[in-house]
């Protein structure tokens, strides 16, 4: 599948600035669902705030039963609650399945979360026992690319063929999509501002002193890189 490149305007002040990568990957990874308007049962695997639930509303998806998973309990305070919404306080690399209400899941989503398993290998062999169908969205370690080498530290996520690699150990049909945004900035303050507040580096190692101010004084661009593997399981 192919790579594409979207670029962002300039970094705008509002209330939702700082998720705006977030949510246009959860748009784009309800967008590659099929034309099906109802499922028994789904579940969101990192669910956040609920941008994954938000976006299935506006699309008129429904299901009897909605499965919000968060090692957050603060941001499943902040999820949508509704009748058919179970939020469960869980972390995937620990064996979460045993907290889950029904043994398996007619389509399972992550959106913006799986970066961050310490165990991949574990939750993906999780994650395949659930359901035959899949549709992740993981940021790269070619997120922040020039960030980091501009800092001289390494990426604490993984690259896209290492991801690629072990999820073809659990889903052997599984398909990629490697997409690529560009976020502006009006000055390097701002794009750290903008990295400490997002939640897109959830789990770096905080930048020391002279690194912060190397950066501010080297970093070659006006924008932060991302880049995100779409992958489809069916």
């Amino acid at each position: 599948m192919s790579t594409v490149t979207e670029q962002f305007s300039r970094f705008a002040t509002s209330y939702n600035r700082y998720n705006i990568i977030q949510e246009q990957v959860a748009q784009k990874l309800i967008g590659m669902l099929p034309k099906k308007k109802e499922y028994n049962s789904i579940l969101d695997l990192g669910c956040g705030e609920g941008e994954i639930f938000q976006k299935l509303e506006e699309k008129s998806i429904y299901t009897k039963y909605f499965l919000a998973l968060d090692a957050s309990s603060e941001m499943l305070y902040l999820h949508p609650s509704h009748k058919n919404i179970t939020k469960i306080n869980a972390n995937f690399n620990d064996d979460f399945i045993k907290r889950l209400p029904l043994s398996s899941i007619d389509l399972l989503l992550s959106s913006s979360a799986l970066q961050w398993s310490k165990k991949l290998d574990f939750t993906l062999k999780q994650l395949s026992l659930l359901s035959s169908q899949h549709y992740y969205a993981i940021f790269t370690s070619n997120t922040f690319k020039t960030l980091h080498n501009t800092a001289k530290v390494k990426s604490p996520i993984y690259p896209s063929e290492q991801l690629k690699e072990k999820i073809l150990n659990y889903y052997p049909n599984a398909l990629f999509e490697i997409e690529n945004y560009h976020l502006e900035f009006d000055s390097t303050r701002e794009m750290l501002q903008y990295i400490k507040r997002s939640g897109v580096s959830s789990g770096e190692k905080k930048l020391t002193y002279l690194q912060t101010k190397q950066l501010i004084k080297e970093y070659p661009l006006d924008y932060l890189e991302f880049e995100v593997l779409f992958v489809v399981v069916r």
